[in-house]
């Protein structure tokens, strides 16, 4: 039998010990290795992939959605669980965004705790859950709202809510449960459940390609060779086709990044 692989991660030795035994008592789970920090966790994640890795999203040097963007970009197939102090919005927030599977509070009951490592070690994403919030919901809609005039800028290339994920979202941000949200919407609840997967894939898309168009903007001064000078050279400085050729390799990238998330 192959065991899921776990990697540990956070500064509190108590509460990564306690999860340590929670999972010593299953013969489906296998601890690979643990850290105070998400730094060292990532080199060791590195060198012998888990398949789950449980960090801290409150790391004092890296922050836990930074160290998962990093995971989701160059090891995809590591699902990643962020622990966080206590239920914060924000935090809950940026959890969903960068791409974790689940978002803990580190007074979970044990039972619970192991019932969504199992969760995710077959593939599932609770913290889809976390959509149901009014305050999460209510987040969510303002990020894709402040996006609106980026998308414009980038000839729609980020992705967008429809219609319908916009009322499931405004339902649930006026304190609607998910019987409420489909009896509202004249939907069934597995369709409000599938509209929550698809606007946490579409939040992480534009999550990533955000990243994407930020280190595009700070390489910018690179292709400029050399700042304008009264009597430079036409070679010292970027071209029309250098420039444009920049733009379509940085769309390329961002249409390539959205196929891969859809």
């Amino acid at each position: 039998m192959v065991k899921v692989k776990v990697f540990l991660s956070d500064p509190q030795v108590l509460f990564r010990e306690g999860i340590h035994f929670i999972l010593s008592g299953e013969e489906d789970f296998e601890v690979t290795g643990e850290t105070t920090s998400n730094d060292e966790a990532y080199t060791q994640i590195e060198a012998n992939p888990p398949n789950i890795a449980i960090l801290s999203l409150q790391d004092k040097k890296t922050a836990g959605p930074d160290i998962t963007r990093r995971i989701k970009r160059n090891l995809p197939a590591v699902s990643v669980i962020l622990t966080i102090n206590a239920r914060d919005t924000e935090q809950i927030f940026d959890a969903l965004r960068c791409g974790a599977s689940a978002c803990l509070t580190k007074d979970t009951d044990p039972e619970q705790l192991l019932d969504i490592i199992m969760s995710v070690s077959q593939g599932s994403l609770p913290i889809v859950e976390e959509l149901l919030s009014p305050g999460v919901a209510a987040m969510v809609l303002a990020d894709f709202e402040n996006l609106n005039e980026l998308n414009r800028q980038m000839d729609n290339l980020l992705a967008d809510l429809t219609e319908k994920e916009i009322q499931v979202l405004e339902s649930i941000a006026g304190n609607n449960g998910i019987e409420q949200v489909a009896a509202k919407l004249s939907i069934t609840e597995d369709s409000v459940s599938r509209h929550l997967r698809q606007i946490l894939n579409k939040l992480v898309a534009n999550d990533q390609a955000q990243a994407v168009i930020e280190a595009a903007q700070r390489s910018l001064p690179s292709i400029i060779r050399r700042p304008l000078k009264m009597g430079g050279k036409a070679a010292d400085y970027v071209t029309k086709a250098e420039f444009d050729e920049f733009k379509d390799h940085l769309m390329e990238r961002l249409k390539s990044l959205l196929g891969e998330l859809a």
